[in-house]
């Protein structure tokens, strides 16, 4: 019988798996699973790690720079001008850069970091040798983490500094104020300190200002007429052998300052070697008694007050009061009329014309002109007059001719810019006016007595004094002044004030310059004279020829009818 073989169960055939999608999520189980989780918590634990480190680094560095006691320099050890904003810039009314930054490397030590203090001061030393080396020894020697070395280092410097390789020092960036101009914006700009101050002039005045960093300040000041004042007060300096002079250009419409020039001057990027003379400004801070100049205002005052025509005179012959004489410096010796007076600039008939108006109707006159307080100006250096306590008669006689009271150039200035613009007074201001309408002001004198001082000024220019300022076809106006120098308690008989104040054109004023030479001495070409027609009285000439073309000011034939006598002069650009 045949066997037969066992057989298992019988099953159904597995049916085939359907193909896997690529978008399908793969679910990992058991080992792999367990893997993968394991890596991730490593990754994560390490990150943490790198964080903590990193955490821990910062931490240490603040510690370092700012709180510690350490062997590192210290951030808040740093003076303020290495953190500050930079110094917003001065401009001219052109736009021409006066005052700005230039950014530098400055040397500093720490003490404690320093291995051989003999080499490093000898070196040093070596590359700075205005730096001493007991200096130097002091500084590493005061046991402090952080001493300045040199500030403001060329790129020479620093590059030098560095091949030294010295260990403990250090460079710190800063911003350095300069000046492009040098000295010739000097008195008006001023200057900062090493740490960016404002200490004198407009730096200092609008200190607040610049230090915001992005704000310009913009003057009415024009470079270029700044460089013509410059270079004529220089000259007649240079012509007649003065220690000093001083120039200014004023708009007589809006009250702004075109230029304004005070000899000896300094050059503010390396004020620190100047000499204490030279950041004298004579303009704003020198008081002076002005001399004959001041015949201006004594005549307004008595054409304006109705104390006299321009018909009217007195007879010439010296004045004797208080023991004292008063007598003209070229004598007619008769009777002159007001615009002879004017003319030949008689001490004697300025004198009767305030002996008539009186010492009351004189201190008004005086004030309304602005002669008896400070200027008001942009500057912190503003000079106060200097007039009698007690106005006495004989005061009255002196202040007539300018003696007896002294002002600023700039109080003389602006008073003449009244006596011709109409009577009006109108501030003084360093800034450029967004607007070149006539600035607001008070009246000082009527319309027609400034039309008739403009006629007299016209006549000392064409026929008087003042000739030498003459520019054909600019009608220039003007008035000569020369003044003996105080020594002690009287008056010097080899130092005088020279100076000549114009304005032109006489048919329509609308600059005024004033230029004033101290102690000049005659030369070869002056016949032996130092005068303000002689000394000042050209340079303004020449000031009026440069600067009028760079100002569109054209020629002119207009003219200017002058009562001289019992006559009436016609005064003309063309004669």
């Amino acid at each position: 019988m045949t066997a037969r073989r066992r057989q298992g169960p019988v099953t159904s055939p597995r049916p085939a798996e359907p193909p896997r999608r690529h978008d399908e999520v793969v679910q990992l189980e058991g080992t792999a699973k367990r893997a993968i989780e394991t890596g991730r918590t490593r990754l994560v634990v390490a990150g943490a790690l790198f964080a903590i480190a990193y955490l821990v680094i910062a931490v240490r560095l603040v510690t370092v720079t700012l709180l510690s006691d350490g062997a590192e320099p210290r951030l808040a050890e740093l003076p303020a001008q290495a953190i500050q904003a930079e110094r917003g810039e001065i401009l001219d009314r052109n736009g021409v850069v006066l005052a700005t930054n230039l950014t530098t490397k400055s040397l500093y030590a720490n003490p404690q970091q320093i291995i051989d203090v003999d080499e490093a001061v000898a070196r040093l030393t070596e590359l700075f040798p205005e730096i001493s080396a007991e200096a130097l020894r002091g500084r590493f020697a005061s046991g402090r983490s952080f001493e300045w070395i040199k500030r403001n280092l060329t790129p020479r410097q620093q590059a030098d500094v560095t091949r030294l390789g010295l260990p403990g020092f250090y460079f710190q960036a800063a911003e350095r104020r300069v000046y492009p101009q040098g000295a010739l914006t000097a008195h008006v700009i001023g200057f900062t300190d090493i740490d960016n101050r404002g200490l004198a002039g407009i730096e200092q005045a609008f200190d607040g200002v610049l230090r915001e960093g992005h704000r310009q300040v913009a003057l009415s000041l024009d470079v270029r007429i700044q460089n013509i004042v410059h270079e004529e007060v220089a000259r007649a300096m240079a012509d007649f052998t003065a220690v000093g002079g001083a120039g200014t250009v004023l708009d007589i419409d809006t009250g702004e300052i075109l230029a304004m020039v005070s000899l000896p001057d300094f050059d503010p990027n390396s004020v620190g070697t100047a000499p204490d003379e030279t950041r004298f400004n004579r303009n704003t801070l020198g008081v002076y008694e002005m001399g004959s100049t001041f015949k201006i205002f004594n005549t307004a005052m008595a054409l304006d007050a109705g104390v006299v025509t321009l018909a009217d005179g007195y007879d010439t012959k010296p004045i004797r009061i208080g023991g004292f004489t008063i007598s003209d410096y070229k004598p007619k010796n008769r009777w002159l009329s007001v615009p002879e007076i004017f003319k030949y600039s008689s001490n004697i008939g300025s004198a009767r014309m305030a002996e008539q108006a009186g010492t009351a109707l004189q201190k008004d006159y005086m004030a309304r002109f602005g002669m008896l307080q400070p200027v008001r100006l942009e500057l912190p250096e503003l000079g106060r007059p200097i007039y009698p306590d007690d106005w006495k008669p004989i005061n009255t006689l002196t202040v007539a001719y300018g003696h007896g009271i002294a002002v600023t150039p700039l109080h003389l200035l602006n008073g003449v810019a009244a006596a011709v613009n109409g009577g009006i007074y109108r501030p003084m201001t360093t800034m450029k006016r967004a607007s070149a309408e006539p600035a607001a002001g008070r009246r000082v004198i009527a319309e027609a007595t400034s039309q008739e001082m403009r006629q007299l000024l016209r006549l000392v220019v064409q026929s008087g004094t003042g000739q030498n300022a003459d520019v054909p076809g600019y009608l220039v106006g003007g008035k000569t002044g020369t003044a003996d120098k105080q020594n002690g308690r009287r008056y010097s008989t080899d130092a005088r004030l020279a100076s000549f104040i114009a304005a032109f054109p006489m048919n329509a004023p609308r600059y005024a310059i004033l230029i004033m030479i101290d102690e000049p001495k005659p030369n070869a070409k002056s016949y032996g004279y130092a005068t303000g027609g002689w000394v000042a009285a050209p340079a303004v000439g020449r000031v009026i020829q440069r600067m009028a073309p760079l100002l569109g000011i054209e020629p002119s034939a207009d003219e200017v009818q002058v009562a001289e006598k019992d006559r009436v002069v016609t005064i003309s650009a063309t004669e």
